[in-house]
């Protein structure tokens, strides 16, 4: 196994983790702009370093330029996508989440 092969497979690897953080994100935090950066800019990371391992992979070759060129258009328009739906989420009315604060807490313990 090359050097290239083990960068390679690394940078996959890595880039996966990204993306498995990016899943996690979506289940765990609590509204939908904060799980829209989540997808958008942890998942945007993977997909750029996944890339990069497999142009990697593939060598100096046009495949590897392809898949470069392909990994830069998706850096370049999920963030642009996110932000479309995150402005259009606030036009229509969603409110981002707050966290209570400890007046309301104890009003709501003792009724």
């Amino acid at each position: 196994m090359s050097v290239g092969e083990i960068l390679g497979f690394g940078l996959i690897l890595l880039g996966l983790l990204m993306m498995l953080v990016g899943s996690v994100g979506l289940v765990r935090l609590p509204d939908f702009f904060a799980r829209t950066h989540a997808a958008s800019k942890v998942d945007t990371v993977g997909v750029l370093v996944a890339s990069i391992g497999v142009a990697f992979l593939c060598g100096p070759t046009l495949d590897a330029a392809k898949v470069v060129v392909a990994g830069l258009f998706i850096m370049l328009t999920n963030p642009v996508a996110a932000h479309a739906l995150g402005r259009a989420a606030w036009k229509s009315g969603v409110k981002p989440w707050q966290a209570p604060s400890g007046k309301q807490e104890e009003e709501d313990s003792t009724k």
